[in-house]
């Protein structure tokens, strides 16, 4: 039997109190939409649809590398139901399962949608609703059994006060036998002060037809916790955050304070990696075995190898880093750095787009931008690659085992040969021949007793 997805994401979540579409949103490195959207990818649907509305546009945009994705677009938004219409010419002609979720209920699972499908079809149901027991069941639409049976779900504002306290709710979540499901949809009786069509009007339909009516129950009612506000957003963020890090330390990571460190579902960390407070591991980074990141650090879609030391407070974004190497503290590496084995960055060394060699070495107070540094090479403090001049940017290359005296300047385009030697305060503008010495600087000049003779003067 072929099975469809529809993701409902077509509101405009006023309680966000942003200008940024709700299903946008990011949680743990991706949007809100995105973590249902995987959720439903081992359900290998035939039709995966997304109904957008408020900002279409943008929602479209942002999941333009989905290129298997169809958009249905609902231009007014009449309720659920009314949004499932807007998707009966993308199903035209179809059979088989659909399974309806809300693009704001990113904890949902594979495991449950694939039990819910297998459920629905087993029963040969028209309708599978996803439930959950909740404490507080404020604002959601409450399941109303007899004799165990599901018989009907009532809207919070239409509901009795004996119906307002039972505890189990609708989910949002469905599956739908197709066959029935478009004609249905046309006879849900409109409502609220808008004149809505509410998707569980169609329970009462089929019962009313004969047809089956089945649910399932998730354990956890987190799963179907929808977010509408940004309060919501960071208490679900705290839910994935604690599950990635209890992940990575069953996998054997060392996560010193897990309430204060961030790390994104698509990371991955290899074993006996030491985290202490404060890191943040976002995008698609890669950590490999027996490093260690120290407090405050920040890395973004950068690949760190084997027993990588990461001092504190650095920043690392886009960025390879090979076995052993060593950076920071206070170091920032940018985009299209490449960082060789055993090799050093040091406090406050800025780079970009800058490749340094194995076991070269930039230890303080330096900026290396275009820059190719060979293997064995040694940068001194306060050295500046000086790569723009105003309106383009230029390659510096220094070679295997060279030596950069502090505080120079190397203007670009400009290279240091293999083992030469650059003298420390130079402003070099000529490429230096490989084993030569190159010192580009004023000769010292001594005026005897004339700072004696300027303070006499002052005084006088």
């Amino acid at each position: 039997m072929s099975r469809h997805v529809l993701i409902l994401a077509a509101g405009q979540g006023t309680r966000m109190a942003s200008s940024r579409p709700k299903v946008l949103h990011r949680l743990a490195g991706l949007a809100l939409i995105e973590h249902v959207l995987r959720a439903a990818e081992p359900l290998n649907p035939a039709i995966t649809g997304v109904v957008v509305g408020h900002q279409a546009t943008q929602v479209q945009a942002d999941l333009g590398d989905r290129t298997s994705l169809r958009f249905v677009v609902q231009s007014k938004q009449f309720g659920t139901g009314h949004a499932l219409l807007q998707a009966a010419p993308m199903l035209q002609g179809r059979r088989g399962t659909l399974v309806v979720l809300s693009g704001d209920v990113p904890l949902v699972r594979a495991a449950t949608l694939e039990h819910l499908v297998a459920t629905h079809e087993r029963t040969k149901a028209a309708v599978t609703v996803v439930t959950a027991h909740v404490p507080r069941p404020y604002g959601y639409g409450r399941i109303v059994r007899t004799e165990g049976r599901l018989a009907e779900i009532v809207e919070e504002r239409d509901a009795s006060d004996a119906q307002r306290q039972l505890k189990e709710i609708n989910s949002g979540i469905y599956a739908f036998d197709l066959d029935p499901l478009f004609d249905a949809l046309l006879e849900i009786p409109r409502g609220g002060a808008v004149n809505e069509i509410y998707l569980p009007g169609l329970v009462t339909i089929y019962r009313g037809r004969g047809l089956p009516v089945e649910t399932i129950e998730v354990s956890d009612p987190d799963e179907v916790r929808g977010i509408n506000s940004q309060t919501e957003l960071a208490e679900v963020g705290r839910i994935v955050r604690q599950t990635k890090n209890e992940e990575l330390m069953a996998a054997g990571v060392t996560i010193e304070d897990p309430a204060t460190t961030y790390v994104d579902v698509d990371v991955t960390v290899g074993p006996d990696t030491v985290m202490h407070p404060g890191v943040f591991l976002e995008g698609r980074t890669t950590v490999g075995a027996r490093c260690e990141l120290h407090a405050g650090v920040r890395i973004v879609d950068s690949t760190l190898a084997d027993d990588v030391l990461v001092n504190n407070h650095c920043v690392i974004q886009h960025t390879r880093i090979a076995e052993g190497a060593r950076v920071g503290p206070f170091a920032h590496l940018r985009e299209g750095t490449v960082v060789g084995a055993e090799a050093k960055i040091g406090n406050f060394v800025e780079t970009k787009k800058t490749s340094l060699g194995r076991g070269s070495k930039a230890n303080h107070l330096t900026y290396l931008g275009d820059t190719s540094v060979g293997d064995g090479a040694n940068v001194g403090a306060g050295t500046i690659t000086c790569n723009y001049d105003g309106v383009n940017k230029h390659a510096t290359a220094i070679g295997h085992n060279a030596f950069i005296g502090s505080g120079t300047q190397l203007v670009a385009p400009v290279s240091v040969g293999d083992g030469a030697y650059v003298g420390a305060g130079s402003c070099i503008t000529e490429d230096v021949p490989a084993g030569a010495l190159s010192v580009a600087r004023s000769r010292q000049l001594n005026k005897t007793e004339w700072a004696s003779r300027r303070r006499d003067d002052e005084n006088s």
